[in-house]
């Protein structure tokens, strides 16, 4: 019997090139991610995994080259407003409101994207080990637990891509283990992750697929 045919990629990242001020930090960048694949960005510091990140976000233009979403091409604007909702992403800054409480910082992302399930923000906490601090102003935390309140936000949503700088920085090995916990849970439901990470992520669900970085 012929065989059905693969699955299509949700992500393509085709023959980007990113650039910072006059330097070209790197080219020829290419990938896929599935339902249910990893992607992590290696290489030394500086050569351009942060911005890389960004420009699959949307944050940033490519030099080169163009990422995909389902077939559809997001880097170039205006970008969909249905990938938005999609996407998830967590830099290596937390983005949190220091004078709000973890909860209010969630309740609030949550109410950008439109969230209309408030018990998710309560759940998520509880997911992260917060749930005790959910009302202690987010300045009051250690950099451990403001990382875990700014991890909280993927749960607040189904969101199919997490776009993650560094997501076990300033965590303990406990933190660590949530982190592939929670992205393993993730890839097993059909989600796809690209990931950067200075600290070797395993994930239950399947293999980590590894991209290095390199001068352009």
């Amino acid at each position: 019997m012929p065989r059905p045919p693969p699955e299509a990629p949700l992500l393509g990242i085709e023959d980007l090139a990113g650039r910072r001020g006059d330097r070209l930090l790197f080219s020829g960048l290419s990938a896929t991610a599935r339902a249910g694949e990893a992607l992590c960005l290696r290489g030394p510091n500086g050569c351009g995994k942060t911005t890389a990140l960004h420009i699959v976000c949307g944050l940033l233009r490519p030099e080169a080259g163009r990422v995909r979403w389902r077939g559809r091409v997001v880097s170039e604007p205006p970008s969909d407003p249905g990938w938005r909702r999609e996407l998830a992403f967590v830099g290596h800054r937390e983005a949190l409101k220091e004078t709000l409480t973890p909860i209010e910082n969630l309740e609030f992302a949550r109410a950008l994207r439109g969230g209309r399930e408030p018990r998710r923000a309560e759940e998520a906490l509880e997911r992260v080990g917060l749930a005790r601090e959910r009302d202690t102003l987010t300045r009051d935390l250690s950099a451990g637990q403001r990382r875990r309140a700014a991890l909280a936000r993927l749960l607040l949503d189904d969101s199919v891509l997490w776009v993650l700088d560094e997501p076990a920085a300033a965590l303990d090995r406990e933190g660590a283990a949530l982190v592939e916990s929670m992205c393993s849970e993730h890839a097993a439901a059909g989600g796809a992750l690209v990931f950067t990470s200075h600290q070797p992520l395993r994930l239950s669900s399947g293999p980590v697929r590894e991209l290095r970085l390199g001068p352009a």
